[in-house]
This record gives C-alpha cells, structure tokens and sequence, in this order.
C-alpha cells in the first residue's frame, strides 16, 4: 500500500448547523470516502467509475442532511432520490452507504482528517519534472533550428 499523506480538516462540523456546515461535512465524507483504497481500485473500471462517483455523491449527501436533523423526506427532495433509496444509503445497504457511514465513525473517532494516497503529491512532482522537460526540449529544438540555419548558410556559400 502507498503512504499516505493526511489533511486535516479541523473546521468541519460532524453535527452540522446549516448550509455551510452541511455542504463542509458532504465534502469531506465524499473526499474521505473516494480515497478508501477498495474505492480508488474500483475507480480503476471506466465503466463503474460515474456510478461510484455519483453513488457516494448521494450517500454522503444524505449523511450530511440526517446529521444536520434533517428528515428523510427534506434530504429526499434536496438529493433529488426517493425517500427509499435515501433509506438505502442511511442504512448502510448500499455499499456507497456503508462506506461513507465508515467514513463518518472515523472522522468521529480520530478527527476529520482525508488521507490522501502518496501518488497525489507524486503527481505533482512529475508535472513540475515534465515542464522543465518541456522547456530543456524547447531550447534544444531553438538551438538545433539555429544550427541547421547557420549549416545551410555555410553548405550554400561553398
């Protein structure tokens, strides 16, 4: 397993007090959720990987909303789902469910904190190494330019 590289998100509220705080716990329940390694292997799949994401879109959105106080019927109708599919995601009968559920009892226990897979920050690296590569190509490609020049000039003299 890659390290992993923590964020903690102290001004997240596990017991919201509205918008703001729901939209706050939503993300970081999506976030936390999207980066369990059983969830970035399925990501792995094109052709699972709009239903995962728009399945733990739903289930942290309904956790969210029912920490908030809200009623099934209100989350329902702010999701967008049936009252049933809402039901669903609470209960941890879904496996977006289940895993956003896991994501909330750890941030209760530790913290909120998303741990992010090592390779985010890797990325970064390498774009950073592939724009110096770029550039180093750029200036070899100007001075070869200006080589040819300047061999044509002297071929053509002779």
């Amino acid at each position: 397993m890659a390290p992993l590289q923590v964020l903690a998100m102290s001004e997240v509220p596990l017991t919201p007090v509205g918008r703001e705080g729901i939209r706050k716990l939503e993300a970081a329940l999506l976030v936390g959720a999207l980066f369990r390694p059983e969830v970035m292997e399925a990501l792995r799949d094109p052709t699972e990987r709009l239903t995962w994401i728009d399945s733990l879109a739903a289930a942290a959105a309904a956790l969210a909303r029912q920490k908030a106080g809200l009623s099934v019927r209100q989350i329902a109708d702010e999701v967008g789902l049936s009252e049933a599919a809402i039901r669903r995601h609470l209960d941890g009968k879904t496996r977006a469910g289940e895993l956003v559920r896991k994501v909330y009892e750890q941030f209760a226990r530790e913290g909120v904190k998303v741990e992010l897979p090592i390779e985010v920050e890797r990325v970064r690296e390498l774009e950073d190494e592939l724009s110096k590569l770029r550039s180093a190509v750029a200036k070899a490609v100007e001075a070869l330019d200006e080589a040819a020049k300047v061999l044509k000039e002297a071929l053509g003299s002779q």
